[in-house]
């Protein structure tokens, strides 16, 4: 990863990567492809969001798509099978493992969906912890038009955001979900302009960075393990992450700065 500190830019071949205050943006780059993800790119995205979650100047990932599109999902031009790998093989070696790294990062994960999510496009943002979206953005699940099976983690996600029901329908047909449905149904936060996308979540990233990051990171993973498992092992979990985060720096600050009626200032520590 190139340098990473605050007000720092890099840039691959596919991905732009920007961190200003305590916020990194991961830009989806192939605008003419509608960001469809090819080999490149994946492997470009799983570095890059390994490295921010090394970064300690970032605190926040927003996650966006340069152009009209947030991601069409699977590029279509590449072959699989024969010299190259299977479908099965390339979920294995890169689609799960980013997935992975989205939901592992100890960093709240943004996307501001900008326009079309399709396929694993759709799963990148399943996959955040919050999304926004622009009032031009779709998401849809249409790997039956092309003979497959919904991958990268939407049969998982999909259900547990907006119901197996409702997940089941869209999957089944492959009809779009337009922006502000997606927001009814508690899908994304909330629908803004397109003009506005960035600054709505730049705006909530900046929120977001203020935090204890020790106690962001053991939120995200709480509520993780809590979809897997009853109540008693959710408080148990909860009582553990909640020793670690007592005897950290961050809570001492925290409570002093309650005290002395002042904005905290964190560290991580």
């Amino acid at each position: 990863m190139a340098g990473s500190g605050s007000g720092s830019k890099s840039t691959l071949s596919t991905i732009h990567y920007d961190v200003a205050d305590s916020i990194a943006v991961i830009t989806l780059a192939r605008p003419d492809a509608l960001n469809a993800l090819d080999r490149t790119m994946k492997d470009e995205l799983l570095a890059t969001i390994r490295g921010a979650g090394r970064d300690r100047a970032v605190r926040v990932v927003i996650l966006t798509g340069a152009g009209r599109a947030f991601s069409a999902g699977q590029d279509l031009r590449e072959t699989f099978g024969g010299n190259e790998p299977t479908l099965a093989e390339e979920l294995r070696a890169r689609y799960n493992p980013l997935i992975l790294a989205i939901r592992r990062l100890g960093k709240p994960v943004i996307a501001a969906v900008n326009g079309v999510a399709a396929g694993a496009g759709a799963s990148l943002a399943f996959a955040a912890d919050l999304r926004l979206a622009s009032d031009g953005a779709t998401f849809v699940l249409a790997f039956g038009r092309v003979g497959l099976v919904p991958d990268s983690g939407s049969t998982w996600f999909l259900p547990r955001l907006i119901g197996p029901a409702r997940a089941a329908e869209l999957m089944f047909t492959g009809d779009p979900l337009p922006a502000d449905e997606a927001a009814r149904l508690g899908l994304v936060s909330r629908v803004v302009p397109g003009e506005s996308l960035m600054d709505e979540a730049r705006a909530l990233a900046g929120r977001l960075a203020t935090s204890a990051p020790l106690a962001m990171a053991m939120t995200k993973r709480a509520l993780a393990r809590a979809q897997e498992v009853g109540l008693e092992d959710a408080l148990a979990y909860e009582a553990s992450l909640q020793g670690i985060a007592g005897r950290s720096a961050d809570h001492r600050e925290g409570v002093m700065a309650f005290m002395d009626k002042r904005t905290p200032r964190f560290t991580g520590e």
